[in-house]
C-alpha cells in the first residue's frame, strides 16, 4: 500500500510564529522555483507517485526541507479531487446501535488504518429509515465528503449496492451479500461459529436446542439461523424451537421467556449475541432453573463481560478490530485505484466456558 496520503499539517502556532518574525510562508510555487521544476512535478514527487526521475525526486525533496515546506492535506485534497475521507452509514434504532458492541472494535479497526495514512473517518446515524439513509449516501456524494464506503449491517436484497452504483461511489461490504452486489466483499464467515456451538452441544447429548436469533432482515440474522436449522437436520433433529430477538438485553430476555414457557422447552438455547445470552440467563435463574444443569446457554461475540458472569458464557469469539482493520485496507486500495489486497480475516472462535453441560438425565 502507497501512503501517499499522509500530509502533516504546520504546527499550532507557526502561522503566528512566521508573521511575528516578518517572514511570509513558503508556497509549492517557491520549492517548485528553487529546484527549478513545475507545481505539478512538485506534487508527483512529494506524493510518492511515479512519474519523475530519482534525481528530480531528490532535488525536490531537498528544496522542501530548505524551505520547510510540506503540502497541506487540504490543498492537496483540492489538486487531487479527493476528499481524503471515507464515510459510514449506520442505520440502527438508537437503542440497538447502544447495545451492539460490534461497532465501536471495528471502527477502531478502521481508524488504525486511516491515521496513519492522514485520512479521516466520517461517520453518520440516522433513523433507519431507508428515507434518511438514502439521503445520507447522497449528501456525502453530492457534496464530495468522501472518496468511498464502508457497508456493514447488510440486509436481505439491501438496496444500497444499487444506491452506490448510481452515485459512482466506491465501496467495499463487510459479509457475503444475500444476493450478489456490484461492490467487493469481505467474507466474514461468522456462521461458522454457530455451526460449532450446535455441534457442541449436539455431542453433549442435548436434542432440544433452540436458538435466539438477531433483528430481521440482516443477512447474518438470517445465516445464523439457516445454519442453525441446517446443523440441527443433519443430527436428525428438528430445528423447530426459534424465538426472534433483536440483539438487545430486553429482546433476548422475552424471546428466552417464550421458549421456557413452552410445553417441551429447549435444554439449551444458542444466541445472535451475547447480550440477549447474558439476558436469558437471568430470565432461567429468576424461573429457578440451574446453569448450566437445567438449561445450557450459548452466546456469541465474546464480549468482556461474557468471562466473568456467572457461570461464563460459553461463546463464539469475533475480531471486530481486525474487520475493520481489513476493511479499510481494502477500500483505501479501491479508490486509489490499487490491486486489492490480499486480506485474510481471523476466523471466529468457538470459546468453552462454564454454561454448557450435558442435559439433565444424559
Amino acid at each position: 500500500m502507497h501512503q501517499d496520503q499522509l500530509h502533516t499539517r504546520p504546527r499550532h502556532g507557526a502561522r503566528t510564529l512566521g508573521r511575528r518574525s516578518g517572514r511570509r510562508r513558503s508556497t509549492i510555487d517557491d520549492v517548485a522555483r528553487l529546484a527549478g521544476v513545475s507545481k505539478g512535478a512538485v506534487s508527483i514527487a512529494l506524493n510518492g507517485h511515479p512519474g519523475v526521475a530519482d534525481a528530480t525526486r531528490a532535488r525536490i525533496s531537498e528544496a522542501a526541507r530548505t524551505l520547510s515546506w510540506r503540502p497541506s492535506l487540504r490543498a492537496h485534497a483540492l489538486l487531487a479531487s479527493r476528499s481524503f475521507a471515507l464515510g459510514m452509514v449506520i442505520s440502527r434504532p438508537p437503542e440497538l446501535l447502544a447495545a451492539d458492541p460490534f461497532f465501536p472494535a471495528f471502527i477502531a479497526g478502521v481508524e488504525s488504518v486511516l491515521a496513519s495514512r492522514g485520512l479521516a473517518l466520517v461517520l453518520q446515524v440516522v433513523d433507519g429509515s431507508p428515507e434518511a439513509e438514502a439521503a445520507s449516501y447522497r449528501r456525502l456524494a453530492h457534496e464530495g465528503r468522501v472518496d468511498g464506503v464502508f457497508l456493514t449491517d447488510l440486509r436481505i436484497d439491501d438496496p444500497r449496492f444499487a444506491w452506490l452504483t448510481d452515485l459512482d461511489l466506491p465501496g467495499v461490504a463487510i459479509g457475503r451479500p444475500s444476493a450478489g452486489g456490484s461492490l467487493p466483499w469481505l467474507e466474514t464467515n461468522d456462521r461458522e461459529g454457530i455451526r460449532a456451538a450446535v455441534r457442541h452441544l449436539v455431542a453433549l447429548g442435548h436434542r432440544r436446542i433452540a436458538h435466539v436469533g438477531g433483528a430481521p432482515g440482516y443477512v447474518h440474522s438470517v445465516a445464523r439461523r439457516r445454519v442453525w436449522a441446517d446443523e440441527l437436520r443433519a443430527n436428525g433433529l428438528q430445528p423447530s424451537l426459534f424465538a426472534e430477538g433483536d440483539f438487545t438485553g430486553e429482546g433476548g430476555a422475552a424471546a428466552t421467556r417464550h421458549l421456557l414457557a413452552l410445553r417441551q422447552a429447549p435444554t439449551a438455547i444458542v444466541y445472535a449475541n451475547d447480550l440477549m445470552a447474558i439476558a436469558g440467563m437471568s430470565v432461567a435463574i429468576d424461573a429457578g432453573l440451574t446453569l448450566p444443569d437445567e438449561l445450557s446457554v450459548v452466546g456469541f461475540d465474546d464480549i468482556p463481560l461474557a468471562a466473568h458472569v456467572r457461570p461464563a458464557l460459553t461463546t463464539v469469539r469475533r475480531d471486530a478490530t481486525d474487520w475493520g482493520r481489513a476493511a479499510a485496507l481494502s477500500l483505501v486500495a479501491l479508490v486509489e485505484g490499487e490491486p486489492m489486497p490480499d486480506v485474510t480475516l481471523t476466523p471466529v472462535i468457538f470459546i468453552e466456558r462454564a454454561s454448557t453441560s450435558a442435559p439433565p438425565g444424559a
